[in-house]
């Protein structure tokens, strides 16, 4: 057995083992660099918590033109990427090609949709609009008061977990080293990155370190204050349903809505599990579900779907999105040599996984972010960043 005091040396080192982290390192792995993970449990983290929305045109908001444009990117490469990775696994990570149909409940939601509806346009998106009617034909379930919608059927739909499974099985295959531990500080050697000091005393070295932990990126001990990742936690809590079988799919496809400003979702795995979610709440490191969250998405979702009353509440759970300052991944290299960030995805982790790993292989070995990422530098946020024009403009929640 090594003692505490031992090194154990790598190529690349990422600190987070959630579906971020594990990404990057097969994607590390199959660039034939010797990596190793440290996470206490690989495959945990927000994966647990996300529904999986692949929403790259539905997810729209003002002002995000950037991040819409790494959006598709990624959004683009997912068959490709899930076939590698399913064959690479020997797993499935339950993708669904089954569209997405956002609807109007109101008239003022009626009228938030037109305008969304718009953007997209103007954007050069594909969506359709459709009546109440045309709605609930696609979707019977639907309450009867629905106004409208818009038809997406390029918005598909993943299991997070099972990716995050998937993304553990090919890593392992790919020779990637897992340290069960938590990172406790970074070493840093003469103004360089060089690796991590483990809480058992256990040193890591490594050529590169890849720090991808969430919303915990920003708590890492030894991190210098001018690169240390400016995430926040964001708190979402998710509650999962069971439609009994035999009976028919409860819906065919994600369906979404905005309920008196809230924003509420219901996606359907074909295992009969229904994912409804998610709240969005600023309280720092709190995970705990509560009576609340849990009435306020059932309640929408009824209003929703009125029948998803009558289904089995199988979870509730809670967990947090790793935030940034504008709501944008920081992606790349930092002011600090050997230390790369891929961490603040913030509600387009799951979207941004296919990206995310093919920009830091880019990285890990040619020391450049690929075109589409550029804009994400971390150091779009240091007073040393040299054109501050190219940064995505601030995003809206």
């Amino acid at each position: 057995m090594q003692s505490s005091q031992e090194k154990t040396a790598s190529d690349v080192l990422v600190i987070g083992g959630g579906i971020i982290g594990l990404v990057t390192a097969w994607r590390a792995a199959r660039h034939g660099l010797r990596t190793a993970v440290v996470d206490p449990d690989p495959g945990q983290g927000a994966a647990r918590v996300a529904a999986g929305m692949l929403a790259a045109v539905t997810e729209l908001h003002h002002g995000e033109q950037l991040l819409l444009g790494l959006n598709l990117a990624s959004a683009e490469r997912y068959p490709e990427f899930v076939a590698e990775l399913e064959e690479a696994s020997g797993q499935e990570t339950g993708y669904r090609a089954c569209g997405t149909l956002a609807v109007a409940l109101d008239t003022d939601d009626r009228a938030e949709l037109r305008e969304l509806h718009a953007l997209q346009q103007r954007s050069g998106l594909t969506s359709e609009w459709l009546t109440g009617r045309e709605c609930r034909r696609l979707e019977p379930m639907l309450a009867p008061g629905v106004r409208g919608g818009l038809r997406v059927d390029g918005d598909h739909q993943i299991d997070p977990r099972r990716l995050a499974s998937a993304l553990l099985t090919a890593c392992e295959r790919a020779g990637v080293v897992f340290h069960h531990a938590w990172a406790e500080r970074l070493s840093v050697v003469r103004d360089r990155a060089t690796g991590a000091l483990l809480d058992g005393g256990f040193t890591l070295t490594a050529d590169q370190v890849v720090l991808a932990a969430g919303s915990l990126s920003g708590r890492l001990a030894g991190v210098p204050d001018d690169v240390l990742p400016p995430v926040r936690p964001v708190k979402g809590q998710v509650l999962r349903l069971t439609v009994p079988r035999p009976y028919a799919p409860f819906l065919s496809r994600t369906v979404r809505a905005v309920v008196r400003g809230s924003q509420v979702y219901l996606v359907p795995r074909e295992n009969g599990e229904l994912v409804v979610g998610a709240t969005s709440e600023e309280l720092g490191w709190d995970t705990t579900v509560t009576a609340g969250g849990v009435y306020e998405l059932l309640r929408d979702a009824h209003e929703l779907v009125p029948g998803i009353t009558e289904l089995p509440l199988t979870e509730t759970r809670a967990g947090l999105r790793p935030g940034s300052p504008d709501n944008a991944p920081l992606l790349g290299p930092t002011a600090l040599p050997g230390l790369s960030l891929a961490t603040g995805h913030h509600r387009n982790g799951v979207l941004l996984t296919p990206i995310t790993g093919d920009a830091l292989a880019s990285v890990l070995t040619t020391g450049e972010l690929p075109d589409a990422a550029r804009p994400f530098t971390p150091r779009r946020f240091t007073s040393e960043a040299q054109d501050l024009t190219s940064a995505p403009r601030e995003l809206t929640v």
